[in-house]
């Protein structure tokens, strides 16, 4: 449990849950005198924290398994809630109850139902306000840690064979890619081609979506090749091209991605 990575907490809250039991101190007594007494009741009473806070920490870590955040992080945030407080707070109380009975031979007093379980539990709701943000963070560094990723992928460009050779065409040298006779063709703006062995369909998931755009069955082309587009009527446009000797002047999109193309031209 201590080495699940997602949650990098275990010293965070033995510190924590030692500083939270000092300050209950403050909180319940008027009148504290540092003596050895103070002492036993403090490690006691910061044990039991610690012992409290591995059943909620435990319980964290099932539901992040379990009830995972997903498309519902409210009722997972409320499961969450409701259940690491309940069973944190009954460790509590069965820990106290069990060292009143050991030391005092009685049960816990009264005032320990009334007003410390209370200050308890809103502790607990602390500690899940941390793990929420700790989820929260975590998910933030991972989608912060993919679109470095994706930006080095891009910075790279686009690997082709050429012979017995592996080339790695920077994206901004790249024209487009087009189907032609059965073959998948990659244009550079030096009207060079080459021959990736693979589908548009299969290239198109792999390129950059801010620079190339898949016009239709036959055509991807990057964004500096376009210059605008023209209506054709019925909804379907026809896309204008930069003059080049391997490529038409314009290109003809569907009525299904004419939308889509026009959003992507005005992100751009």
């Amino acid at each position: 449990m201590a080495g699940y990575q997602k949650y990098k907490d275990v010293k965070f809250f033995l510190v924590a849950i030692a500083f939270i039991s000092a300050f209950n101190y403050y909180l319940t007594w008027a009148n504290i005198k540092f003596n050895w007494f103070l002492v036993y009741t403090y490690a006691i009473d910061t044990i039991q924290g610690w012992l409290a806070w591995l059943a909620v920490r435990s319980i964290i870590i099932y539901l992040d398994k379990k009830l995972p955040y997903g498309n519902r992080p409210l009722k997972r945030i409320l499961v969450q809630l409701l259940a690491t407080t309940i069973v944190g707070l009954l460790v509590i109380i069965v820990l106290t109850e069990l060292v009143s009975w050991i030391v005092r031979g009685r049960p816990a007093i009264a005032n320990f139902y009334f007003f410390d379980i209370f200050i308890i539990a809103i502790w607990f709701f602390v500690i899940n306000g941390i793990y929420i943000g700790m989820h929260y963070y975590s998910e933030w560094r991972e989608s912060e840690k993919k679109r470095e990723e994706e930006k080095k992928v891009r910075a790279g460009g686009f690997t082709v064979k050429h012979g017995n050779q592996n080339l790695l065409l920077p994206f901004d040298t790249i024209l487009g890619f087009y189907a032609e006779e059965g073959y998948t063709i990659l244009l550079t703006k030096e009207n060079k081609k080459y021959f990736p062995d693979r589908s548009l369909d299969n290239i198109e998931t792999i390129l950059p979506e801010e620079l190339f755009f898949r016009l239709n069955r036959q055509y991807i082309l990057n964004r500096k090749v376009v210059t605008g587009f023209k209506r054709t009527g019925n909804g379907k446009i026809d896309v204008l091209i930069n003059a080049s000797e391997n490529l038409p002047s314009s290109i003809p999109v569907s009525r299904t991605k004419a939308v889509s193309f026009k959003n992507w031209l005005e992100r751009g």
